[in-house]
């Protein structure tokens, strides 16, 4: 597929072809639910955590004797039916993350990048270079060019200027080629990379 190429100005600067195998795709929400619920997952702190039975503070005596009350049998006042007993098989410090197969994880991110590119959310620029790498220079190009809540893919190396220069401003993303991921990408109104990021993700992608 042929795609526009413009300036951060807004100005045109000629054309390029993309492959179809990467943003050509018939976009397939089960893969992309896939590859989101395992990041998410995978992302997941998994701190949570009770006191059980044997890590409540209380004393270990039997708290009455065993027969003779006319109340139930009763060992410890640490067990979950007294109050400020211990929760019964609650929640433990835990990995959330399972595995995915990698091929499903790379065809997770073709078929994100087709998604924005057939719904027309996708952007590529020439290059992020700005005569004057300045916010005020980075809130007037994505203001002039419509995006509100942009992400912005670049090459091998994140343009050092314009990732200072964007990082203060709410709704502007920046990655490297290599931290592009399904998640992010779909989070964003706008998919913006630029022509060294286009062929980093084809080069691996293909």
């Amino acid at each position: 597929m042929k795609l526009d190429v413009i300036k951060l100005d807004s100005g045109k600067a000629g054309s390029i072809e993309l492959a179809d195998e990467i943003f050509g795709l018939e976009p397939r929400g089960d893969i992309l639910q896939r590859v989101v619920r395992w990041q998410r997952a995978k992302a997941q702190q998994g701190t949570h955590s009770v006191l059980g039975k044997s890590d409540v503070s209380y004393s270990t005596k039997k708290i009455y004797r065993q027969k003779g009350t006319g109340g139930a049998r009763h060992g410890s006042r640490k067990a979950p039916t007294f109050r400020h007993g211990g929760v019964y098989k609650g929640p433990t410090p835990r990995s959330h993350a399972f595995d995915l197969p990698k091929k499903v994880r790379a065809l997770g991110l073709r078929h994100a990048l087709s998604a924005k590119a057939t719904a027309g959310e996708l952007v590529i620029v020439e290059d992020l270079n700005l005569a004057d790498a300045k916010t005020s220079a980075v809130a007037k190009a994505v203001k002039e060019n419509g995006w509100k809540r942009v992400l912005v893919i670049d090459g091998a190396e994140v343009n050092e200027g314009f990732a200072r220069a964007a990082r203060n401003l709410e709704g502007v993303d920046i990655l490297p080629s290599i931290g592009a991921n399904v998640y992010d990408i779909l989070k964003r109104d706008t998919l913006v990379i630029t022509k060294a990021g286009v062929e980093a993700l084809e080069a691996r992608l293909k």
